[in-house]
């Protein structure tokens, strides 16, 4: 999963006693609106998948234009996460929460009318900055009204549940949904969000209670717009680079615009009393190994994602529906390895479950290099199902690894960083990936680089995590 590693922050006790006074069913629609918008989150990370071609057919997007539909949304959702937890406790996370519902909701609306490519970029980076606001928001919310840790962990569990589902189901929803709302093609896929969001906005704005404001917790504006920048500025580089060139000089100035911007992010962070990213967490070895582990593996995994999609609607001819058939098994696949991970994680150790995870999901990448054009599915589809098995078993080591390894008391901004790092590696994967395969002619040639590539970085992250465990048991 994408998303549901966030840790929950404990409410002050006012808002404690408030909340303990609370039937369990008010409680219960509460974890019903805050599960909705984790939900519409995780659903768009991959629904779009299934209507890439359609959107193509239907706006004129060359391949560049499409990696922008899918990276906008994400650029968005990484940059933003962590000063949306901040505001969140600034202002309420109740508020705030119901705002990005609001934003969501009308930004799907304006994706399903978008009378152009570029529109529909813009639409969707709104939605991703909505996204970012929903998810950490949504969790202070539930830990608000869960005071019990045992029935605060059952809720978490449906709270994650339902997260996996969403991703699950994405791309079988989006190419359902195109298949039978033909009249409306692609465009479906966002107007399913228009119910979602008005059941989660009553149910938030009907059932969940404010929690206690900090006026002392500041935002870090200039590292924000410093993090949105730099990573805007990445993404777009490597995404033009495959069209342009990767010697063209606006290209070679995107990655040193990118490159400057991002050192004075670094110096911003390390001297601002408040920071949206706190350098100090990378001081444990662990934590820094997790979330570089973390960064690699989405790279790799939702980079090719996006290149399996061309790959079943380009190349192979497929439709929408039989797209995100083929993509069932593989995300059907996550729910049941994340129920074994803890088992596996207790029996190798967390570090070593990664190590695993990393290397199953790399020999996954290695067993596709055979696929060509016409492949048929039945030779890939085993393949397939073992990259979703490595993200089942990755996601619940990795974020017990990373949270074991600092204070308790920075869990919930641990856990933020790991989200935004796990976002960026998308951003990466889908910008690097979609410019390999975007060439005229070369698509074959592209994918199979990606899948070299993708194995490359998962054994990186294999070896450093499996070095890093080594050194702190000397």
């Amino acid at each position: 999963m994408q998303t549901t590693s966030l840790s929950t922050r404990q409410p002050e006790q006012a808002g404690s006693d408030s909340a303990s006074s609370r039937s369990p069913l008010p409680a219960a629609l509460a974890l019903a609106a805050t599960s909705l918008g984790l939900g519409v989150v995780q659903l768009d990370i991959t629904i779009v998948n299934t209507a890439l071609s359609s959107i193509s057919t239907s706006l004129g997007g060359s391949v560049a234009e499409l990696q922008w539909v899918v990276t906008a949304y994400t650029i968005a959702f990484a940059a933003f996460i962590l000063t949306a937890g901040a505001l969140g406790d600034r202002v309420g996370a109740k508020r705030i929460f119901i705002g990005g519902f609001v934003i969501f909701t009308l930004a799907s609306l304006a994706c399903a009318l978008a009378p152009s490519a570029m529109f529909l970029i813009v639409a969707r980076s709104v939605q991703g900055l909505a996204a970012a606001i929903l998810v950490p928001n949504s969790l202070t919310l539930l830990n608000h009204a869960y005071t019990d840790p045992k029935a605060r962990g059952r809720a978490v569990g449906f709270w994650a549940a339902g997260a996996s589902v969403a991703l699950t189901a994405g791309p079988l929803v989006g190419g359902a949904l195109i298949a039978l709302i033909a009249l409306v093609g692609w465009r479906a896929i966002f107007l399913v969000n228009l119910p979602i969001g008005a059941a989660g906005l009553w149910l938030a704005w009907r059932y969940a209670e404010e929690t206690p404001r900090l006026a002392q917790r500041e935002i870090d504006l200039p590292g924000q717009i410093a993090a949105i920048t730099a990573l805007g500025g990445l993404a777009g580089a490597l995404i033009e680079g495959g069209v342009l060139g990767w010697s063209h000089p606006l290209v070679i100035t995107g990655f040193a615009g990118a490159a400057v911007i991002g050192l004075l992010f670094v110096w911003r962070e390390a001297r601002a009393l408040q920071p949206m990213l706190p350098l100090s967490l990378f001081r444990h070895r662990m934590f820094a190994l997790t979330a570089l582990v973390g960064l690699l593996f989405n790279i790799a995994f939702y980079g090719l994602i996006f290149v399996l999609s061309l790959y079943f609607q380009n190349v192979n001819g497929w439709s929408p529906f039989a797209t995100g058939l083929a993509f069932v098994p593989m995300m059907a696949m996550v729910l049941p390895a994340n129920l074994i991970a803890a088992s596996i994680s207790e029996r190798l150790g967390a570090p070593q479950a990664i190590a695993l995870a990393c290397m199953i999901t790399a020999a996954g990448c290695v067993a596709l290099l055979p696929m060509t054009s016409g492949t048929s599915y039945w030779a890939i589809g085993a393949q397939l199902i073992i990259l979703g098995g490595g993200l089942g078993l990755l996601v619940p080591a990795l974020t017990s690894t990373l949270l074991g390894s600092v204070e308790k008391s920075r869990s919930g901004i641990a856990a933020g960083v790991l989200n935004a790092t796990r976002q960026t590696g998308s951003v990466l994967g889908v910008a690097l990936f979609g410019s390999l395969v975007g060439g005229n002619n070369t698509f074959m040639a592209g994918a199979h680089a990606s899948l070299v590539i993708s194995a490359a970085v998962l054994l990186a992250g294999a070896v450093a995590i499996l070095q890093g465990r080594a050194k702190e048991g000397r």
